[in-house]
């Protein structure tokens, strides 16, 4: 059999197992719209074919001087022949074409022959505009500081049959190890901030620590770090396993605790060697979270779905999430006016293909390093066959789970294997669900909810939140019409428990569209009257569920027909939800869009604490003179 065959057997086998799922995962995963650029090359049937009269050349080739971790490089191109089917890739490590058509490489068992590895991004030729008639071209490539030298390769033959032409020089940072992209959580504790950060220092080499001091004390204290990684082995298929795979390097997280409520510190990671010298990481600030029922200003963004973006135009990303450089952009610039950020699953959508990663958590940088970025269990991290999820799709395309648990810390009740968690913030309580398990009533994080939304002293924590990635509540997405469910099957198993514990607010990620309902159980809204859609006062009777899968990913429409009852708003843009409350008294709500940061749905809550306590239908315990 051909090599050009295997692909198109591939792509059958995959849509067969993918019929067997769920059928929200089919729709989603069948889209052409939703298909990762990088899978698109067939790197089996890549063949080098050098040629003298191509070249390739970069520039700078030594990077990170003064302590960068990303730079711009100058990328020149020529050949003799051009057309069309002409592409540059970018390669990690720089050796990548020494395994070019053997039948395995050395070490790696899963990856096929062919192209052993993946390249990071890649750009068509014909980005520069005279390229077809010049046969040369100038462009620009964004790189991180991802452990490794690099090359670009230059090649023919389109994304079917490339043919390897050139290789350009190497290039390196001055530091590959160095300690990169830190990311903060928040910890177990209220008064504990996590920090977690990515380098090419194993323990045996060097000592991760964090350095860290409040403002306006004098001296710092060291924190010590502990560290992890993964291999291949961890994985569960490919192409997390093969062409995708890359050599993650160690990821550190240190647990910066006592931290005094509101107050402004100052960290920087590092790593002391064993010469006793110390390679530092960026600097950076954070403020402290409010302790628990302390009232204060306090705003907390939320979104899902948000994927890696292209500032140099790379993988034609802009196809496959094109909204994720608008978003982060826009999260970078309005950082003054949130203290926390909630991303609710489908991190990365690296799909397999692990290098990106950490073009991710580069991305999220100027946002994760200032303050906590929560993040949750999407389909796209860690749904796989046959790995004890509650889906059998192949969404992680073999990570089941494994990078988005190693490269985030999540203060998990068990492990983050278990990614379920509570999380207080001031007056907020967030309750967050992992949809790829079971969250039925007698499961084990179905007993945890229970526990985590009764833990909720809502006369000082009046803001009860669920987060999780696919809708359990309500959502009038197409595919879920179809199915006659207006929610993931069997998600409303739930809602007794958000009944009974009143809490106000449930928000999702997976569905690429806003949509808002009103106050509602079992269908119905508990607030009647269309002048109750931006202003609530006084007992609610029901939970108002959000879908807000507008980070980045393609964006998608809804049923046909009537709205439902109990949809009261609807959005078709990337954007996020921001809730601020001051007060244990009021809280907004409003979805911002993420192109010109204005608010386009909004809402407040205001009442008082017995309009909480207050019964409502199957919200109290029957058979009590209470009810």
């Amino acid at each position: 059999m051909g090599a050009s065959a295997l692909p198109a057997l591939l792509v059958a086998a995959v849509l067969l197992l993918m019929a067997a799922a769920a059928t929200a995962i089919t729709v989603e995963d069948s889209a052409p719209d939703n298909i990762q650029p990088l899978s698109t090359l067939n790197l089996a049937a890549a063949q080098v074919a050098m040629d003298p009269g191509s070249a390739i050349h970069a520039s700078p080739d030594v990077l990170g001087k003064d302590g960068e971790d990303s730079a711009w490089v100058a990328v020149n191109f020529t050949t003799p022949s051009p057309s069309s089917d002409h592409w540059i890739g970018l390669f990690s490590p720089a050796d990548f074409s020494s395994g070019i058509g053997s039948a395995r490489v050395a070490g790696e068992g899963d990856a096929p022959a062919g192209l052993p590895v993946a390249p990071i991004k890649y750009k068509l030729g014909n980005c520069e505009p005279d390229f077809l008639r010049t046969g040369g071209g100038n462009t620009s490539f964004l790189l991180i500081n991802q452990r490794s030298d690099y090359a670009f390769g230059l090649f023919s033959g389109g994304k079917d049959k490339p043919k390897l032409l050139a290789i350009s020089n190497k290039i390196s940072f001055a530091n590959p190890k160095a300690p990169v992209f830190p990311r903060l959580s928040q910890g177990k504790q209220w008064n504990e901030m996590a920090v977690t950060w990515t380098s090419g220092y194993n323990i045996g080499e060097a000592y991760p620590f964090v350095e860290w001091r409040m403002k306006g004390e004098e001296t710092s204290k060291r924190t010590p770090a502990g560290t992890l990684t993964f291999t291949r082995g961890h994985l569960c298929g490919n192409p997390a396993r093969g062409q995708g795979y890359r050599d993650p390097g160690y990821i550190h997280t240190a647990f910066l605790k006592d931290l005094w409520p509101n107050r402004e510190y100052s960290y920087q990671i590092g790593h002391e060697l064993q010469d006793g010298t110390v390679a530092w990481g960026k600097s950076a600030t954070f403020r402290a979270s409010p302790y628990p029922g302390q009232a204060s200003l306090q705003r907390i963004v939320i979104f899902g779905d948000m994927g890696l973006g292209a500032k140099d135009g790379s993988s034609e990303l802009q196809g496959f999430q094109p909204g994720a450089q608008v978003t982060t952009d826009r999260l970078v610039k309005d950082l003054p006016n949130y203290d926390a950020v909630f991303h609710i699953g489908d991190l990365s959508y690296a799909n397999g293909f692990l290098a990106q990663w950490d073009q991710f958590t580069a991305q999220i940088e100027p946002i994760a390093s200032k303050l906590p970025y929560m993040v949750a269990s999407g389909n796209h991290e860690r749904t796989y066959m046959d790995t004890g999820g509650f889906y059998n799709g192949n969404d992680s395309h073999g990570e089941c789970g494994v990078p988005a648990e190693t490269y985030f810390y999540v203060p998990a009740a068990a492990h983050r294997g278990k990614f379920w968690y509570a999380a207080d913030y001031g007056m907020f309580r967030f309750c967050v669900g992992d949809t790829e398990h079971d969250w039925r009533p007698g499961s084990e994080q179905h007993a945890f909810l229970d526990a985590c939304f009764a833990g909720a002293d809502r006369k000082h924590q009046p803001w009860l939140v669920f987060l999780a990635h696919r809708p359990l509540g309500y959502s009038s997405n197409d595919f879920y019409a179809q199915e006659g469910s207006f929610a993931e099957p069997m998600g409303r198993a739930l809602q007794p428990l958000w009944q009974r514990h009143r809490v106000d607010l449930a928000v999702y990620g997976h569905v690429h569209n806003y949509e808002r309902t009103c106050p509602v159980y079992e269908n119905t809204c508990t607030v009647k009257g269309k002048d109750r859609q931006s202003s609530y006062a006084g007992a609610m009777g029901g939970t108002i569920h959000v879908v807000a899968g507008t980070g980045g990913a393609k964006l998608r429409s809804y049923a046909g027909g009537a709205w439902p009852q109990w949809s009261v708003a609807r959005n078709e843009s990337f954007g996020y939800v921001k809730l601020t409350a001051s007060d244990h008294a009021s809280m907004r709500f409003e979805f911002i869009h993420s192109d010109d940061g204005a608010v386009h749905d909004a809402f407040t809550i205001t009442r008082d604490y017995k309009d909480i306590m207050a019964c409502a239908v199957d919200s109290c315990a029957p058979h009590t003179l209470a009810n």
